[in-house]
């Protein structure tokens, strides 16, 4: 019977009311899916103008820390960093767990790059990084004196040859400092679940200063995939190696170790990425 009214004459047809019915439910479920759609944006673009701000709070203290030797800039930068990867905790949702320990003293750290990320954390296990970068990000407003303080290697990586003699010459200076360089051998960030492929420059700077190699593993790139605004919650698992020593020892066979124990541990790694797109 017809509420508010007479009973409908003839026969029902039960494919009007299908038809009308899940019109009804698609109309009613559309706002939530679009909230469900827009929320993590809108998270996503919290996190990034909580940076910007940051960044700017920080300017006076960059121009101050310039009149400080490099060794003594660290403690006070790497706040930032805490800062930065607990903003995204709070409004992203990423958080971390890391299995094992990066032991004392300096050598070559060489680490897989899918995210941004791990760039963010590494100063907070890693005391004083080098870290080895494409020149371009010096030129960032701001972000580009942050990255300086700490006297990175800023390689042109269209120069070929003199990029890699850029990365022995002054990889093999910091390393005599007593201070880790951090190489990501892959070049660029790759995406999730692409073969890791590692250059060599990283193991030819450990083994013509017969520095030690520590290995790092992780899926930073599932939970903030690269060139995407979108963060997704979740646990990243930073996983430090073992400690390879390079004493008489190949660059291409520190490589090839190094690239095989890294596929072979993001390959435990959950990645919820992986998943959504099965």
């Amino acid at each position: 019977m017809a509420i508010g009214g007479k009973p409908p004459r003839g026969p029902v047809r039960l494919g009007s009311c299908r038809a009308e019915c899940h019109a009804l439910v698609s109309l009613s479920a559309s706002p939530w899916s679009f909230v469900s759609k827009i929320i993590p944006t809108l998270r996503a673009s919290l996190f990034v103008l909580g940076l910007w701000i940051s960044l700017l709070l920080y300017l006076p203290i960059m121009l101050v820390l310039r009149l400080l030797p490099v060794h003594r800039r660290h403690r006070i930068l790497s706040g930032w960093n805490w800062m930065a990867v607990h903003w995204l905790r709070i409004t992203c949702g990423v958080r971390w767990t890391v299995e094992g320990e990066m032991p004392e003293g300096g050598g070559v750290i060489i680490a897989n790059h899918q995210s941004t990320w791990e760039t963010f954390f590494l100063p907070l296990i890693v005391n004083g990084p080098v870290f080895v970068l494409k020149r371009e990000l010096m030129r960032v407003p701001i972000f580009g004196l942050g990255l300086s303080l700490g006297h990175p290697i800023a390689i042109d990586r269209s120069a070929g040859r003199e990029a890699l003699k850029q990365l022995l010459q002054q990889g093999s200076e910091r390393l005599a400092e007593g201070r880790w360089v951090v190489v990501f051998p892959e070049g660029t960030r790759s995406a999730v679940g692409e073969p890791v492929k590692y250059k060599p420059g990283g193991a030819m700077l450990a083994t013509r200063n017969g520095a030690r190699v520590v290995l790092v593993a992780h899926n930073a790139g599932c939970f903030w995939p690269r060139g995407s605004l979108i963060k997704r919650p979740g646990v990243i698992t930073f996983r430090i190696g073992p400690v390879i020593e390079t004493a008489g020892r190949g660059a291409a066979e520190v490589n090839a170790e190094a690239e095989a124990w890294t596929q072979a541990q993001l390959a435990t790694m959950p990645c919820p990425a992986r998943r959504t797109e099965s």
